[in-house]
């Protein structure tokens, strides 16, 4: 496609930005370097808007977050050398969550190769085990075109990030816009659907079988399936349990919204449905579910399908179509389970209300130190069905992940399965660029904060509010726990207690709305005064030093 009249020259920066415009990218997430400044310019004459962090760990996360929130395509713009590994911990964390996001990382000039330019490193070697594409550019011409292969490949099975060098001359380099390709309409769907046969033969399950449950996991979001999952689970009277991002699918209250019950429900059931979720740390790799179960995996990606577990049954497609086609298949053939399947649910909502009453006396508790379930617990109450939340830490977002509960589908983030400390700011950053409708709570350890904290100050330069709260027990908690269980208590302070800071403090100094909170009762008032402050804020919230989540406890690397 012509990008404008015949002889006229363009810049490689110029065509980076129509092909970011052509992806459907508004917004690009950058720190500055003299490698990448042609990209600038490029967005500013596309329309699409720049903004600039102070690490790019940030940039990287926040291209993800992006990602998540909206569905289409991050992009994180970065210089060469250290602006790219600075970036690698947020493209290993997008890799493992499965979000489709472009790096683009400057490198030096081609004319300069092996010569020991500045900032010269071998990115595309570094950048290939943790990306699903990666690759240099290798001459002005091909920018665009190897953009768009690039954002290709991130929707190749599974979603996932991918990674472009472009050597400073190649950016600059000016080519006859005719020799430029600008793709413009190659899109396919990439929307599947899965073997008919098994479709039929996952509903005909469905339809006999008395103590089903499923799991709805991050790509039912990714999928944006949540209609589908809500009409399986309510036409087939089924159970279910969701995780990462798949939280929020259905809302509290829901009959078929189960929480605290999942242990049971995975050691009882006769056909256990996984929908969009590996079988990785987070399901024992497998091992917790029923060796006399049914198990049926749906999965966007073949290689995951029963990956350290064997299935029974296994589809590989989108879960919206998958899910809605054996609904499909079931209709007519089943009484909806009603009857037969009553007992099944009264047994497991039997066991969610034990779980609930067992911790009432915490999640209500007023001693000081404030205990963490009586602080997630007033965030869950605190939340509207337009809060996007965000957990960002170890053992304090363990807790809030028993607690808090979203209540609508897209409204939960988190690192994912990389656990990756650091996220908080730049998904709010993020979520609250992409949707300035929603309101954005985020909730961080105050070790988690510490990592990217200073992109407080961008949220305030960009007049992004949100409303933030720290758990501070000036430790890294989930790691002291560790360590005691295994060396004793006389270690258990070494390399993870940290100092007792005021970070409301620091919110006020960067210009933000900052509040110290002591006691049970100032925590609701504090949040309200938040929400009211129309500031980037944060709610240094003192919790119990020497209380840890129950999943924090029984993490098998410390038994």
């Amino acid at each position: 496609m012509e990008t404008g009249p015949q002889g006229e020259l363009i810049s490689g920066g110029h065509l980076v930005a129509k092909a970011l415009k052509a992806e459907g990218v508004d917004v690009i997430y950058t720190l500055c370097g003299g490698h990448i400044i042609d990209i600038y310019d490029g967005c500013v004459d596309e329309g699409i808007k720049v903004i600039d962090v102070r690490h790019e760990q940030v940039a990287a996360h926040a291209a993800d977050g992006h990602a998540r929130v909206t569905g289409r395509p991050g992009c994180a713009v970065v210089t060469a050398g250290p602006g790219t590994t600075d970036a690698v911990t947020g493209v290993a964390n997008a890799l493992r969550a499965e979000s489709p996001m472009l790096l683009i990382g400057g490198q030096g000039a081609l004319g300069q190769h092996k010569m020991g330019s500045l900032q010269d490193l071998p990115h595309v070697d570094l950048m290939t085990p943790i990306t699903k594409f990666a690759a240099s550019v290798p001459a002005t011409s091909r920018v665009a075109d190897l953009v768009s292969m690039a954002f290709r490949e991130c929707y190749h099975g599974a979603p996932g990030p991918s990674f472009l060098e472009i050597p400073r001359d190649v950016l600059d380099a000016k080519v006859p816009v005719e020799s430029a390709r600008v793709p413009q309409r190659y899109r396919a769907s990439t929307r599947t659907a899965g073997d008919p046969s098994d479709v039929e033969r996952l509903a005909d399950l469905l339809v006999h079988a008395s103590r089903p449950c499923v799991l709805l996991g991050g790509q039912v979001w990714t999928c944006r399936a949540t209609d589908a999952a809500r009409e399986l689970v309510a036409a087939l009277n089924v159970p279910a349990y969701m995780n990462g991002a798949g939280r929020g699918t259905l809302p509290p209250g829901d009959p078929h919204h189960f929480q605290l019950s999942r242990r049971h429900a995975f050691a009882s059931a006769d056909l256990i449905v996984i929908v969009g979720t590996p079988f990785d740390f987070r399901m024992g790799y497998g091992r917790r579910l029923s060796p006399d179960a049914t198990v049926v995996q749906i999965d966007l990606d073949y290689r995951t399908v029963g990956k350290n577990r064997d299935v029974d049954l296994g589809i590989v497609g989108d879960a919206g179509l998958v899910l809605s086609a054996v609904t499909q298949a079931a209709s007519g053939r089943t009484d909806n389970g009603a009857a037969r399947r009553k007992a099944w649910l009264d047994e497991l909502r039997a066991e969610e209300t034990r779980a609930r009453e067992k911790r009432l006396p915490l999640l209500r508790s007023d001693r000081t130190p404030i205990h963490p379930y009586r602080l997630v617990s007033e965030i869950n109450d605190f939340l509207t069905e337009d809060t996007i939340y965000v957990g960002d830490g170890g053992d304090i977002v363990t807790f809030s992940g028993q607690v808090v509960q979203p209540r609508s589908p897209g409204h939960w983030m988190d690192p994912g399965p990389l656990g990756t400390l650091g996220v908080g700011v730049p998904f709010v950053m993020a979520a609250k660029q992409a949707r300035p409708d929603k309101e954005v709570l985020a909730l961080f350890g105050d070790g988690a904060f510490s990592l990217t904290g200073w992109d407080f100050e961008t949220l305030v330069r960009f007049d992004l509010p949100f409303v933030g709260v720290v758990g501070n027990n000036s430790s890294m908690n989930q790691i002291r726990y560790g360590q005691a269980r295994k060396y004793g208590k006389d270690r258990e302070r070494v390399g993870n207690t940290l100092g007792d800071v005021p970070y409301s403090e620091f919110a006020r100094m960067l210009g933000g709305h900052g509040e110290e909170v002591r006691s049970p009762e100032q925590i609701r008032p504090a949040l309200e005064r938040a929400r009211a402050s129309g500031k980037p804020s944060l709610v240094n919230v003192w919790i119990d030093t020497d209380a840890y989540a129950p999943g924090t406890m029984n993490q098998t690397m410390y038994k």
